[in-house]
């Protein structure tokens, strides 16, 4: 892949579209692995996965069921399941027997679970771009007002409830926010991809870094670094790009695993 290939109008915006993302999951990413709820990332990408299947055998607008589907399922999990990654393992496995029950019972539902499989980045357009801009404005206008909330809830966890607050505004606004990326990442670059930069980023990040805003730099660094190696291996090889991502990212968390010893 030439410079010259990445500015043509059918590549730039993919790659800006996947480029939003690897700020914006290791970014949610951090925090989810502050609350040890690292599934919720491979169980809200699979909600969405379901509901991409929904909208394809009601013939519904796919993006809106997609964000629905996750956004209902974080809320299901803040106001009656249980915290932790039992909620998400559950919402995981109903996820994905929802979504394979129906691409096996329509039309174009292989074809969908492949790209939910393998992402379908080189086929997001402005529209992704728009909503991945707005997310982004989002996250950064609530995460100074999320991220201490979050950090006293992980040091101190009975401060809520002793103050009268057992299941507070922040976590459920969290949780919102974490469904709506997920599913936006699990339509462009598939569902298994979506985990891994959510899960791997952070985790090398915490491994090196020293300092929570230090964590988040280092992990948005690693996410930056293995998309764009991973965009120019899937595109000069020929690749999917699910798969590609997920397999640097490996490879970058293996220095977090020798450095261990």
């Amino acid at each position: 892949m030439s410079f010259a290939d990445l500015l043509h109008p059918m590549f730039l915006i993919p790659f800006v579209n996947g480029l939003l993302l690897a700020v914006l999951l290791p970014l949610v990413g951090a925090h989810v692995r502050l609350r040890e709820e690292w599934l919720a990332s491979l169980g809200l990408a699979q909600a969405a996965a379901a509901g991409v299947m929904v909208g394809v055998f009601w013939d519904a607008p796919i993006a809106l069921v997609a964000l629905a589907a996750a956004v209902v399922a974080a809320l299901a999990k803040s106001f009656f399941g249980p915290k932790g990654n039992e909620s998400y393992a559950l919402m995981l496995l109903l996820g994905w027997t929802v979504a394979l029950l129906l691409a096996a019972n329509s039309a174009h539902g292989d074809d969908l679970s492949h790209a939910l499989t393998e992402g379908q980045l080189y086929f997001t357009g402005v529209g992704h771009l728009q909503a991945l801009v707005a997310v982004g404005l989002v996250q950064f206008g609530l995460l100074p007002w999320l991220a201490p909330r979050l950090l006293l809830a992980r040091f101190f966890p009975d401060h809520f409830a002793a103050n009268g607050r057992p299941n507070p505004h922040h976590e459920i606004v969290f949780d919102v926010l974490v469904a709506v990326t997920l599913a936006l990442a699990a339509t462009a670059i598939g569902v298994m991809a979506a985990f891994a930069v959510v899960f791997l980023a952070p985790w090398i990040a915490f491994r090196f870094a020293r300092g929570w805003f230090k964590t988040i730099a280092l992990g948005i660094a690693v996410s930056l670094a293995a998309y764009v190696a991973a965009f120019a291996l899937a595109f000069r090889f020929d690749q999917p790009i699910g798969p590609v991502i997920v397999g640097v990212l490996l490879l970058l968390g293996a220095a977090r695993l020798f450095a261990g010893h």
